[in-house]
């Protein structure tokens, strides 16, 4: 998950009517929708300080969260 969001992916959080959040869409750089994350994944990351908001805009990832990846070969 954390790939995705290094190479310019995003997490955005529906919200429900008093303003918390019960479900995520996970997207990655090409517009597409990521199934793989769900809202135990996004707590996690959210509580390890790997993504954050800034403004009301969708999660990305943090500096923490560029240091918690590993690199990989398919890395762009």
């Amino acid at each position: 998950m954390l790939h995705a969001l290094a190479q310019g992916g995003c997490i955005k959080p529906l919200k429900d009517q008093k303003g918390r959040i019960e479900n995520v869409e996970c997207f990655n750089r090409e517009g597409w929708l990521m199934p793989q994350c769900t809202l135990p994944v996004f707590k996690k990351l959210r509580s390890k300080g790997a993504i954050i908001s800034r403004d009301g805009a969708p999660y990305r990832i943090s500096r923490r969260g560029l240091d918690l990846v590993r690199s990989q070969l398919d890395n762009r």
